[in-house]
């Protein structure tokens, strides 16, 4: 059972990926009425997500660095208050130039957040606890990615997009001195609790097959994330006539929730199945391959008769590929050990961050010009591309680093 004050620790951490998630996904949620008074366009969008995503992934392997050289309090505190001032910086940005530079340093900044995570899980988590810090991942970025939608919803018609950003960057700099009073009140029984796993040092890491596999499979299995996170309320005021506020406040904010249930569900899933004998990676494994096939029925969203059974099969949609994240980052801490806990969760968010500045402006341009269709397709052959590779490299593999899970 976890302790009380590592419990509390880990919680008021957790919560820095919801404000995280808030100054990530309010652009999403307030852009139809940005695009309408800057006079931008969806093409111009999916350049601004493509500006923010090659930020955070290139910045993302040093900051995991950073974190592993000189701990997550430092770094954590530093990197929040910088993007939170990016975030306010945002509600004043008066053209199209001005907003994508405020994207670029918030996506520096909000690199550190994963790998943060990841060594605070390390350092307050013993093993089996460590499925309890990836649910309150998850929670944390639900409440975040729905506070954005319900924000945005709320003030925008009321007081201007503008002050969206101005609250969020708010809360994220009110975080800063409650993080570091915990920690600071923690450090007398702070104990960085070590797995039994035996080091590797960088250079056979990097050498590491599972590694790459795992990077590749990235990139194939996260674009549905890319999309609902950043495309759901502009799908639904396209496809459906919507207006923002009634996207953001009767549907944008159900996918998120169900996104949260596919993550707590994909470990659990996977957890119960190891119980009954299978090996864990296995376990994992399955608990992907069917996620996968069942994201096959993402290609029919846009043939959809509504908005709500829209907002259910996205949901669904999200619910899966959860599902899928949980477990290939899970399987990362299973196949390399904590040592370098940071720096690995620091690539998978780079390749991830990567991927996004491919697809985003294409997002953007064939949406412009054409529908959804062909991205919900696409959408939903990736995924099963990604666990082909992860089966291909991985599973088929006898190496002794990987076997020793």
């Amino acid at each position: 059972m976890i302790r009380r004050h590592r419990a509390l620790t880990v919680a008021i951490f957790a919560l820095s990926l919801s404000v995280t998630a808030l100054d990530r996904n309010l652009l999403a949620a307030v852009w139809p009425v940005l695009q309408t008074q800057l006079h931008l366009t969806n093409a111009q969008y999916g350049v601004i997500v493509a500006g923010f995503s090659i930020a955070y992934g290139v910045c993302a392997p040093i900051s995991g660095l950073l974190v592993d050289r000189f701990g997550f309090t430092r770094v954590a505190a530093i990197a929040l208050a910088l993007w939170s001032i990016a975030g306010i910086a945002t509600a004043f940005a008066p053209n199209f130039h001005t907003l994508l530079i405020c994207r670029i340093l918030l996506g520096c900044a909000e690199s550190a957040s994963l790998p943060a995570v990841a060594k605070a899980y390390v350092t307050f988590l013993r093993p089996a606890e460590r499925s309890m810090g990836t649910a309150a991942t998850q929670i944390a970025l639900t409440i975040g990615a729905v506070s954005a939608t319900l924000l945005a919803g709320s003030l925008t018609a009321k007081y201007g997009w503008q002050s969206t950003f101005l609250l969020a960057g708010t809360l994220g700099l009110l975080w800063i001195p409650l993080w570091l009073r915990t920690s600071t009140s923690q450090q007398t029984e702070l104990q960085t609790l070590r797995s039994e796993d035996t080091a590797i040092g960088m250079k056979r890491l990097l050498r590491e097959p599972g590694l790459w596999a795992l990077i590749v499979a990235t990139l194939l299995l996260m674009p549905l994330y890319s999309l609902w996170t950043n495309w759901t309320t502009v799908y639904l005021v396209r496809e459906h006539g919507l207006s923002a506020s009634e996207a953001n406040l009767h549907y944008a904010w159900i996918p998120p929730i169900l996104a949260m249930l596919g993550g707590i569900s994909g470990g659990w899933f996977a957890m119960q199945s190891a119980r009954r004998g299978t090996p864990v990676q296995n376990a994992r494994f399955k608990v992907c391959l069917w996620a996968s096939l069942a994201l096959l029925l993402t290609a029919t969203i846009p043939v959809l008769p509504n908005a709500g059974w829209a907002t259910a099969a996205i949901g669904m949609s999200f619910f899966c590929t959860l599902c899928i994240s949980v477990n290939t980052y899970a399987m990362a801490l299973d196949l390399f050990g904590t040592s370098h806990a940071s720096f690995v969760f620091s690539l998978l968010t780079a390749s991830y961050g990567l991927m996004q500045t491919v697809i985003s402006p294409l997002i953007g341009s064939w949406v412009d010009h054409h529908s959804f269709n062909a991205v919900c397709l696409l959408g939903a052959l990736s995924p099963l591309c990604g666990i082909t590779i992860l089966y291909a490299t991985i599973f088929r593999s006898k190496s002794p680093r990987q076997i020793a899970i």
